[in-house]
């Protein structure tokens, strides 16, 4: 087991994407939480594993030899497991069996269980699997739901929503990002809209998806996080499996001879950003951030944004955590 440092949770990179748009855009490079771990680092979610424990232990919910029990496509799981494993406690984590293989060996890499729920069944069920379990034990688990937890919003409110402020010198006009949980958005939304940012989110426009780690939510009946708040956006689009594919590729293209400028560096110096930024000599990033970026696109195409803005859009894990999706395939060993 790699141990986790606490302390290099927050603080991540902001870079600049050549995004082929007028508009300046910036990238928040979310894989440097726990950057020397390996497996591709950490990732946006490794900051609320991080909240959503510490206020598990303020509670005094984690004093004794509790497991901790914890629903996730994988990044959220491999981020509960470490800070779990630092605090010294079991943990356990439910994941759909196509969860990347990245993140699963992360999740091992802390000594957590795994128990693996049939993808096929949809999204929802790793996460009614999970509340069943912790409904059957609920001495044995602590369950800290990234889905309902308060801190999960919180913590971007109280980090990454300013750090994106600081870091642009207060110039960002535009966030753009993905929902899962919502928890991004809602508390980037809550640092920035008072100081004049729109937000905008996107979500796939079916249960049918593999932008791993986002949801559907508009379907009559679909699970709607509670973390998740719409009024929170300024508004809101879909974006497809595909697009967000082609705009990873399209990254990775533009890149491929573009020396990446960092805009600021985080808690980490220049030369160790550079020398995670890419794999293999590839800047490659995940799914959700391609989507991110085929949105920035598409409002810059429509005219809703224009050279004066400034997009930042989060990068919420490297593309080595998915070694078997198309896009990674022929980069990732």
């Amino acid at each position: 087991m790699v141990d986790a440092d606490l302390g290099e949770v927050g603080r991540t990179p902001l870079v600049e994407l050549d995004a082929g748009v007028a508009p300046t855009v910036y990238g928040k490079a979310e894989w440097f939480n726990f950057a020397s771990l390996g497996h591709g680092g950490g990732s946006v979610k490794t900051r609320i594993g991080a909240a959503m424990l510490a206020a598990a232990a303020a509670r005094g919910d984690l004093d004794g030899d509790r497991t901790i029990l914890e629903a996730s496509s994988g990044n959220t799981g491999a981020a509960v497991a470490r800070v779990g494993a630092a605090m010294g406690h079991d943990v356990e984590i439910v994941v759909p069996d196509d969860a990347g293989r990245g993140k699963v060996e992360a999740i091992r890499d802390a000594d957590a269980e795994l128990r693996f729920v049939d993808a096929t069944e949809g999204y929802d069920a790793f996460v009614t699997r999970c509340r069943e379990l912790a409904a059957e034990r609920p001495g044995e688990y602590v369950y800290p739901n990234q889905y309902e937890n308060r801190a999960n919003p919180a913590v971007h409110a109280g980090t990454t929503g300013p750090e994106i402020w600081a870091q642009t010198d207060g110039e960002v006009t535009r966030f753009v990002a993905g929902a899962g949980t919502g928890g991004t958005l809602v508390g980037v939304s809550r640092a920035l809209r008072p100081r004049g940012v729109r937000v905008h989110g996107y979500e796939p426009p079916a249960t049918d998806h593999d932008v791993a780690g986002l949801k559907h939510m508009h379907d009559p009946g679909a699970f709607v996080p509670e973390t998740f708040e719409a009024d929170a956006l300024d508004a809101r689009e879909y974006v497809d499996t595909e697009t967000a594919y082609e705009y990873v590729r399209r990254l990775r293209r533009r890149h491929a001879d573009r020396e990446i400028r960092v805009r600021d560096s985080g808690q980490w110096s220049h030369e160790f950003v550079r020398s995670e930024l890419r794999v293999g000599g590839e800047f490659l990033v995940g799914p959700s951030a391609g989507g991110a970026v085929a949105l920035v696109d598409r409002l810059a195409s429509r005219g809703a944004i224009d050279a004066g803005d400034v997009v930042v859009v989060p990068l919420p894990d490297r593309g080595d955590r998915y070694p078997e999706r198309e896009p990674y395939a022929d980069y990732v060993e």
